[in-house]
């Protein structure tokens, strides 16, 4: 049986993909951040995240360059790509809310409600379940919800001050924004020309109850690829997965 929500799930995503991707060189000091394959996959994370988006039901694509943009148009017009892809070049620095504008606008369908995700995320879940909690909310904007595991050891003690375990690498207690999205029509409207959405338009949205957040289901996989210690987990938690 189809669920009641299927036809008002996006079938368009904007990606982000203009960062400089400093903390990842010298991965990056030829080419974008998104371009960086994840060790013993061979494929880069972008590649990655354009076969998730298309077994989620996205058929178009706009991709956001920047840093080395040339890099990332070259290698997307000759890889064997599972959907339509576009790319679009801020001539100036928008910010990432007025390039989440300008992205936005070269979408298909500007009508109809779309995906985004930063192109530093590895990650597979249900974008067909997070599309349905947006349209059961009736929000404008839905974040994503991760709880990444802390980098450090953790310790438990008991009420007299004594250590009772060692936690290794434990999740954190908060939730963070997790880097991908669902957005409504009328969002792009909401986004600044140029500046920060998250510091304008998610506020804004909050205190008006219509940003909703979508926690990512326990157990599935996801990691912000941000250093050269990401890359190497990545590599070792995608071979336990078996992928």
């Amino acid at each position: 049986m189809t669920h009641p929500n299927a036809a008002l799930r996006p079938t368009q995503a904007v990606v982000l993909a203009g960062g400089q991707g400093s903390r990842l060189r010298p991965y990056t000091d030829d080419r974008p951040k998104p371009m960086v394959e994840i060790p013993g996959t061979g494929t880069p994370i972008i590649g990655h995240q354009l076969n998730w988006l298309a077994e989620e039901g996205v058929t178009d694509v706009v991709v956001s360059c920047g840093h080395l943009a040339e890099v990332l148009q070259k290698w997307l017009a000759t890889a064997d790509l599972p959907l339509s892809v576009t790319t679009v070049v801020e001539t100036e620095p928008l910010g990432r809310g007025g390039g989440l504008r300008y992205a936005a606008a070269h979408l298909p369908r500007t009508d109809r409600p779309w995906y985004a995700t930063n192109g530093d995320i590895w990650t597979r879940f249900s974008l067909r379940d997070m599309a349905d909690f947006h349209t059961e909310r009736d929000a404008v904007a839905t974040l994503a919800l991760a709880r990444p595991r802390i980098p450090w050891g953790a310790v438990q003690t008991d009420g007299f001050g004594h250590i009772t375990d060692f936690i290794e690498s434990p999740p954190s207690t908060f939730e963070i924004n997790a880097g991908v999205y669902v957005f409504s029509p009328a969002f792009a409207e909401m986004l600044p020309e140029r500046g920060d959405h998250e510091r304008t338009t998610f506020p804004h949205l909050a205190r008006s109850r219509q940003l909703a957040g979508f926690p990512i289901p326990q157990g599935a996989y996801w990691r912000a690829i941000d250093t050269a210690k990401d890359l190497t987990e990545a590599a070792k938690e995608l071979a336990a997965l078996g992928r």
